[in-house]
């Protein structure tokens, strides 16, 4: 089977320049000879003198239609390997208007324009700097602009699909208008202009008999009915579910998390290496088994969907392709590991003694059970081991204890997010005060709207905060989602390393651990911002795409306001189909503060509205605040691993009319 250089995830390498650069050229002297280094030519086509245009395009049209049907058909080619540009209906529609106009007025397009250029042609260099300064207009009015910009976004659909016919059958179709469009172009151009050279001609003929006889070969090839309720359509219907899976983080496990699933015994987990036999021989993880990619569908036919199932490889890439074709076909329970099986050896199975910063007593006592666990790929199972690791579950929850025993350490930062009169009264030692709505602001006329992660990174420079650091947030009485509310903040980031301290500031204070009043010393520093980390924040137009699609929404607002009978915003009532529970539930009151469930209480609460740790959910709240605690509580203390945040809420939902309601 070919592989492409996208399949290869090779497009930003040198040859993949070098390569381009020769097709460029190649495809600029196709249209020089086709006499589109004339603006007068192209032009023609408003005229009906010469019609180059339209038979040049659907020459290409075809060709490309039928070349790649082909090879797919053959099996000389997978569609894994080739980019499938998405549908974004109202903006390709506004935007070939505005291409059209462009082209109507100046008799260029910017391929042809080039082709000009190097002709010598003087309206050509003018259309060019037209063309790049609208570019530069473009990006600078992007944010005004970026509604209409994704606007009837349908991810990557099919038009034989959405007709209702085969691939086939399209393709046939389609050829038969473009026959139809060379006899036309030819007969115009003959009455007009004189010319139609083709016209009636055996050439004219045998071509247009040859292309149906190829398009017509697609029938027997491709003729599996692929309308609403064929599996084609299901392919297509699947693709904009795929890529919302892969922008939520959805498709892969971390290797620490995978490590801890591993040595629990965890049901119904089944560990793939796709890696050749003979690497698989020299190391494999303890417990996974041996499948080429080429055989993976149909070794899990039987497991599609019942349990978790994690590929990897040394890398990434050939999992990920293989966990998307998977996906495809229908398996919803397929992950890839992070980083491959070189990130889990570095992350769980590295000596403490040879990383790069000392790790507390607890940390090194997991990494040496992990270490123990996977040592002997083939030793039989072991009971699992429990060891308290706060460094390796985080995001997660840290005990009083655990603080007390690494104050002062290196690379360890406390932040102690309660009102400012109350840290000034005393703080632990060290630590750094931060309201929790700094962290928000107004974003594109939303209010309390997470801040972007530049604004994140420069209050976390102004804090001496490194992506590095270890951060454990204090929170007091039972303002738990002021603690995770900054902790979204550091989700946004990508700063896995950060906790929250179990009972918050009360319980250090009842165990007597010792407080201070003074302000530290911060010297600035420069946080490294990775402003691709954030795939669980959500927007209204994603939830309401998937309020019928098995997506579980839950609104975490006091049931007044879930049932109408108390409102606060534009309108009262909830999402359709959305289900509730207040926020409060998660919490036991410790006396004078308050501290999350015991896991077992949570996890049996939760089992009730979510079906499995796999189920799609969505957390909202009004603003965002009260909904970072469920998300916490689900995701990092629970293990829910397909959990996103509708940030703007019922804030946005209820003042945007569009939008349904149900009291």
């Amino acid at each position: 089977m070919i592989k492409t250089l996208f399949g290869l995830d090779q497009l930003g390498t040198p040859t993949a320049l070098f390569l381009a650069l020769l097709l460029g050229l190649a495809f600029g002297f196709a249209l020089e000879r086709a006499g589109f280094g004339s603006s007068r030519r192209l032009a023609g086509i408003f005229y009906f003198r010469d019609m180059a245009v339209l038979k040049v395009m659907f020459t290409a049209v075809v060709t490309a239609m039928l070349g790649l049907s082909y090879t797919v058909a053959m099996g000389w080619i997978a569609m894994e390997q080739v980019y499938l540009m998405p549908s974004v209906y109202g903006a390709q529609v506004v935007g070939g208007l505005a291409f059209g106009v462009g082209f109507v007025m100046s008799g260029w397009c910017p391929g042809t324009a080039a082709v000009g250029v190097a002709s010598g042609k003087l309206d050509a260099l003018v259309f060019l700097c037209g063309a790049t300064l609208g570019s530069v207009f473009f990006n600078e009015l992007f944010p005004i602009i970026r509604p209409l910009y994704a606007w009837g976004d349908s991810g990557t659909s099919f038009a034989f699909s959405s007709l209702g016919m085969s691939q086939g059958g399209f393709a046939f179709l389609f050829t038969l208008v473009a026959v139809g469009c060379f006899w036309g172009a030819e007969y115009v151009e003959k009455r007009v202009a004189g010319t139609g050279a083709y016209f009636k001609t055996r050439f004219l003929k045998a071509f247009s008999l040859a292309l149906v006889v190829l398009s017509a070969g697609l029938l027997i090839f491709v003729g599996e009915k692929t309308g609403p309720e064929g599996s084609a359509a299901k392919a297509g219907m699947n693709e904009k579910a795929l890529l919302q899976a892969i922008e939520s983080a959805e498709d892969h496990i971390d290797p620490e998390a995978l490590a801890d699933r591993m040595v629990a015994g965890e049901e119904g987990l089944l560990v793939i290496d796709v890696r050749p036999p003979a690497e698989y021989a020299g190391f494999h993880l303890r417990g996974a088994v041996n499948v080429p990619i080429a055989e993976l569908a149909a070794h899990l036919e039987s497991r599609k969907n019942q349990g978790a199932v994690v590929l990897y490889s040394n890398g990434m890439t050939h999992p990920a392709q293989a966990r998307d074709s998977l996906a495809r076909g229908g398996h919803r329970n397929v992950y890839i590991l992070t980083d491959g099986l070189g990130g889990f050896i570095d992350q769980c199975l590295k000596p403490a003694s040879l990383r790069d910063e000392p790790v507390p007593q607890s940390v090194a006592a997991k990494i040496a059970a992990w270490r123990d666990y996977f040592a002997n790929p083939d030793a039989p199972p072991a009971r699992p081991v429990k060891v308290e690791a706060p460094k390796s579950s985080l995001p997660g929850l840290v005990a009083t204890q655990w603080l007390a025993e690494n104050l002062g350490r290196k690379g360890l930062k406390v932040i102690d997010v309660r009102d400012q009169k109350e840290y000034n009264g005393g703080h632990v030692p060290g630590a750094l005060a931060l309201n929790p709505e700094s962290v928000r602001g107004n974003v594109e006329g939303l209010p309390s709207m997470l801040l972007p992660p530049g604004l994140l990174g420069s209050k976390l420079s102004l804090m001496g905060i490194e992506a590095t650091d270890t951060v454990v947030l204090v929170y007091s009485g039972d303002k738990l989602r002021d603690a995770t509310l900054v902790g979204m903040a550091f989700e946004r980031l990508g700063h896995t390393g950060y906790a929250i301290l179990d009972g918050g500031y009360e319980k250090w204070i009842a165990e007597k651990r010792p407080t201070g009043t003074l302000l530290p010393v911060v010297r600035r520093s420069n946080y490294s911002v990775n402003p691709g980390a954030d795939t669980f924040t959500v927007d209204s137009r994603t939830v309401l795409a998937e309020l019928k699609g098995g997506t579980i929404i839950i609104d975490v607002r006091p049931a007044g306001y879930f049932t109408g009978k108390k409102r606060d915003e534009a309108r009262g009532g909830h999402i359709p189909g959305a289900v509730n529970r207040d926020f409060t539930l998660d919490l036991a009151s410790t006396g004078n503060g308050a501290s999350v469930k015991p896991t077992e209480e949570l996890a049996a609460a939760y089992s009730t509205l979510v079906p499995s740790k796999d189920s799609p959910v969505i957390i909202h709240c009004r603003t965002g605040h009260q909904a970072s605690q469920t998300y916490f509580v689900m995701k990092h203390v629970l293990g829910y691993l397909n959990v996103r945040w509708y940030d703007a809420g019922w804030t946005e939902w209820a003042a945007r009319p569009e939008l349904p309601v149900e009291p």
